[in-house]
């Protein structure tokens, strides 16, 4: 049976796609108005020269929100699709720079953005499973996987267009399928694509023979200028493809040469570091030294290239087809997009081998112009005066396979902080010293804001377009988050209450007693690191390790129960409270096992779901839990 979260997570996602599906049509309408508007008015300059300003307008803007929301829904169904095997291709395939490099070229092929690469990468270093040198690559291939989606709409597939639309929607909303719905909105996103280029070209077919547009763009070849208007209009829309759509949209009216295309194109690269760098704004140091790196490799590459945009133009004449028949701006429509898209390539290609030996060089520099910060501590804990999370970044929430990752990451880290913290009782409550339990309190409050911001980041993940795994896989984090969190609460509410009661008493082990004691807590502790291995390692043989010990850990406390009932015989005058100080010492650790079998029974869960392995399905977690209540 699915958690309330997988079922919120799935209600969520129908709603999502209502709204979406509402949104496309409703763009549609418009847009296919305004096109039968442009028509109906003459779009072929049948109306003496004037232009109908507003039926352009919005046909253009129609057409970019369509482009754009294709552009969208195309990438989310990738992330779907391929998300799981991306993180393991950029752990695995970063060995060097230049592998690094084609790793990240494919992956934004495949996200269709270097941006969102770009904060993958930063949350990867934060791991630990990259260094800014690897990074390096990962960033500079990025902008060749980018270029992707310049060659992909310079196809002249409009036609298609509304088909793949329809074909899309209706495996999307008629399959019951994940997968098939995915490829479903993969091939209605590139539709969209199609259509709103195709509808941005017609609106600006009356622009052929209007003499200031006209003259406008001529001073596009100007380098300077050209770039300073594609890196301003791809800083307000923060999206280099937008960009480069309008220009493959003008270039296929011929209203843009080739040069003045080269141009734009080229402050699109720089326009779209704005994007990277807003991501960064109060971040770790690694993610804006991750930015600094994308800012320099796009600005000196653009430098390097400026005064060189007529021989690029030259050289991507020879590579790029040719159209037989045509002349004037026929044969410009024709040829310049295809141009422009391989200009584009060229570019990023090129500066990627030109820049990437120095990869070392750019790390070196940025952590020398960023250096990390020095942490403030307590003076009597020792513990960051402030508390942060090391793995979860909510930029990470466009890749649910992703973040998921990095909650694991996180839950990983919170766990060692409960085991650290259960592996000091027994020495705290030998030695009575109220320090103790003041660290012990600073390092459960710790625990507590793990704990509270894991749990709004896997609500904020089920809210994401998850697939059932997905979103059972969420539920199944936090169930783990909840039981470590509970661990840390019976520290704060129960040991350090028993911990006073105990000095108060004035009460110390016997020999026979403390050995019974050291061995009891020997297997509570083995028992809690097992399943903290077991979801670390993803090793379902510990986790049922852990719930086989249940009999151990009964006989061991019943053992322990019987010998303080002897001992207590002898205790003349002694106090009854520093009898009860051991016992409830020993029911607290019966409690820290029952966490860690339910814990053990939430991996057991998630083998026998489907994620993996075999085997029979355990007794209810519940029952666990109810022990430890």
């Amino acid at each position: 049976m699915m958690s309330f979260n997988c079922q919120f997570s799935r209600l969520y996602l129908e709603r999502y796609r209502l709204r979406n599906a509402m949104l496309v049509v409703g763009l549609l309408i418009v847009s296919s108005a305004a096109g039968a508007m442009a028509l109906a008015k003459g779009v072929d300059g049948e109306t003496s020269g004037a232009l109908d300003l507003w039926t352009m307008s919005v046909g253009m803007l129609g057409g970019l929100a369509l482009f754009l929301y294709g552009m969208e829904q195309m990438a989310d169904a990738l992330k779907a699709l391929a998300a799981d095997r991306l993180k393991d291709i950029l752990k695995r395939l970063t060995s060097n720079r230049f592998i690094g490099a084609i790793t990240g070229a494919l992956v934004t092929a495949v996200i269709q953005s270097s941006s969102v690469t770009t904060v993958l990468v930063v949350g990867f270093i934060s791991a630990g499973v990259l260094t800014v040198s690897q990074a390096v690559g990962i960033i500079f291939g990025a902008n060749i996987g980018s270029t992707f989606t310049a060659q992909l709409i310079a196809f002249k597939v409009t036609k298609l267009a509304l088909l793949m639309v329809a074909g899309g929607f209706a495996m999307l909303f008629i399959s019951r399928k994940d997968r098939v719905k995915q490829y479903g909105a993969m091939i209605m996103g590139l539709g969209l694509v199609f259509f709103g280029m195709s509808l941005m070209s017609d609106a600006m077919k009356p622009l052929r023979t209007y003499s200031p547009f006209i003259n406008l763009m001529t001073r596009m070849e100007i380098p300077v200028l050209g770039i300073l208007v594609g890196a301003v209009f791809t800083g307000m829309i923060q999206s280099s493809a937008a960009t480069t759509g309008v220009v493959i949209a003008m270039a296929s009216q011929g209203l843009i040469t080739l040069t003045g295309g080269i141009a734009i194109i080229f402050g699109a690269n720089i326009g779209t570091c704005a994007t990277a760098l807003l991501a960064s704004i109060g971040k770790p140091r690694n993610a804006l030294r991750a930015s600094v790196i994308h800012i320099l490799f796009n600005v000196l590459g653009v430098v390097l290239w400026m005064g060189l945009i007529d021989k690029l133009a030259e050289l991507v004449k020879i590579v790029s087809p040719v159209a037989q028949g045509l002349a004037g701006t026929e044969k410009l429509a024709a040829e310049t997009p295809r141009q422009i898209a391989n200009a584009h390539s060229v570019f990023n290609v090129a500066n990627t081998l030109i820049f990437l030996p120095f990869g070392p060089l750019f790390a070196r520099f940025v952590n020398v112009i960023l250096p990390d910060k020095e942490v403030e501590v307590d003076a009597k804990t020792g513990l960051a005066v402030e508390f942060k999370t090391k793995f979860i970044d909510r930029d990470l929430l466009t890749v649910p396979s992703i973040a998921l990752e990095q909650a694991r990451n996180e839950i990983i880290q919170m766990a060692g902080l409960v085991e650290g913290l259960i592996k000091d009782v027994i020495p705290g409550f030998k030695s009575g010293d109220p320090k103790t339990a003041e660290l012990m309190l600073a390092r459960e409050a710790e625990i507590k804001y793990l704990g509270k911001e894991l749990e709004q980041y896997l609500i904020e993940i089920s809210r994401c377009n998850l697939n059932q795994q997905q979103s059972e896989l969420t539920a199944q984090y936090m169930d783990i988050n909840s039981d470590l969190k509970h661990i840390g609460k019976i520290v704060r509410k129960d040991f350090i209450m028993l911990l006073h009661r105990k000095v108060e008493a004035d009460e110390v082990f016997t020999a026979e007693e403390q050995g019974k004691m050291l061995e009891y807590n020997k297997i509570i502790m083995d028992n809690l690191s097992k399943a903290i291995r077991a979801f670390s390692g993803d090793n379902a043989q510990l986790a049922r390790e852990v719930i086989r010990a249940k009999p151990l850990v009964v006989k061991q406390l019943r053992d322990y129960r019987a010998l303080r009932f002897e001992l207590s015989k002898e205790e003349n005058g002694k106090s009854v409270a520093s009898r009860d100080a051991h016992l409830d010492l020993a029911d607290f650790l019966r409690r820290v096992y029952a966490y860690s079998e339910a814990i053990a029974f939430t991996m057991l869960e998630g083998y026998l779901d489907g994620r993996k392995g075999e085997g029979e399905r355990p007794e209810k977690k519940e029952l666990a839990v109810a022990e430890a209540v």
